[in-house]
């Protein structure tokens, strides 16, 4: 699981910071840190701060909006 959870974040931040298939990049590594919140910190109790899930759940909102807003104008999906 953990290997899985790897290779998502280390292929998914370089495709994002290169801006290359952006936004379903961004939901999966959202997706990836909803599970690892829920399987990791949610059985502590049901609000980050309480259980220490605060980082990861920044970062799922932040990927999120990423996939939501998509990637600017700067990305390699809007070169023409």
């Amino acid at each position: 699981m953990s290997t899985a959870a790897g290779a998502i974040e280390l292929i998914g931040g370089i495709l994002i910071i290169l801006g290359l298939f952006t936004r379903p990049t961004a939901f999966v590594c959202s997706g990836m840190c909803a599970v690892g919140y829920w399987m990791a910190h949610g059985t502590k109790g049901l609000f980050p701060i309480a259980n220490g899930g605060e980082l990861i759940a920044l970062y799922c909102f932040i990927f999120l909006y990423i996939a939501t807003r998509g990637a600017g104008i700067w990305s390699l999906d809007n070169r023409n």
